[in-house]
């Protein structure tokens, strides 16, 4: 049964005007218990109202991410530029490094050029002073065999 047709009812079949009172102050408390006070209902302003705060909120809140953002991004590519500055002098380092070691390499190979020469020219005169012996001991042999 509907509140309203409830309280008609018992209106009806109230005789006296203290009676009616008394069903209508019941019928207020049971319709107050049944809904909220209407100061804590939003209403479709209130709701506007908030929608329109959270939207400047949302804003902000994207501003300063996009603020953060860009200071996070200049100080990424600061520190790039830092950590290419120094592999470009570790690398300029070894490539000195690297021409130090083949200036080496480059002149101990000539060393051994050399002593390699040295060696062949000294066994080359072995060679031909042994063929010089060799030679003379033929020579030898034949004007001692000889004819």
């Amino acid at each position: 049964m509907s509140a309203a047709f409830d309280l008609y009812t018992k209106l009806k079949h109230t005789s006296s005007d203290e009676e009616r009172a008394e069903v209508i102050a019941q019928a207020f408390d049971a319709l107050e218990a049944r809904f909220p006070q209407l100061t804590d209902l939003a209403t479709q302003g209130h709701v506007r109202e908030a929608e329109l705060r959270l939207q400047k909120e949302i804003k902000e809140v994207e501003a300063r991410l996009q603020k953060e953002i860009k200071e996070v991004e200049a100080r990424l590519q600061k520190d790039i530029k830092e950590v290419e500055a120094r592999l470009q002098k570790d690398i300029k380092a070894l490539e000195l490094q690297i021409k130090e070691v083949d200036a080496r390499l480059q002149e101990r190979i000539s060393q051994l050029e050399v002593s390699l020469h040295q060696a062949l020219a000294a066994q080359t005169r072995w060679l031909i002073g042994g063929l010089a012996i060799l030679g003379v001991v033929l020579k030898l042999a034949d004007v001692l065999i000889g004819p």
